[in-house]
């Protein structure tokens, strides 16, 4: 009986999560803010990054996680260049016709 390599891949999968100290896919979320402010200890790392090696799904959610955060950031900045852009004058006047 010939196994696929997409089956062997998929039972590969499956016995890493039972490895002891291996984290599931919810416990890969609860540390991924510390992964990426480099805050997790050695050993969560390499259990961390272990996972990653073995699981597609979370390595997917962990670049849109990073991208999502650089947009967060970008965004910012450029919220701070506008504020900083807008008049004082024009801001008082604003201010001024909104409680009169």
């Amino acid at each position: 009986m010939n196994k696929s390599p997409r089956s062997l891949k998929r039972r590969m999968h499956g016995v890493m999560f039972r490895f002891p100290g291996m984290i599931t896919c919810n416990e890969f979320e609860d540390f991924i803010l510390a992964y990426l402010e480099d805050e997790l200890p050695p050993v969560k790392k390499r259990v961390f990054e272990l996972h990653l090696r073995v699981c597609r799904s979370c390595r997917l959610y962990l670049a849109a996680y990073e991208r999502t955060l650089a947009a967060t950031k970008a965004s910012r900045e450029d919220y701070n260049e506008l504020e900083a852009s807008v008049p004082e004058d024009l801001i008082a006047a604003i201010l001024a016709a909104n409680k009169g």
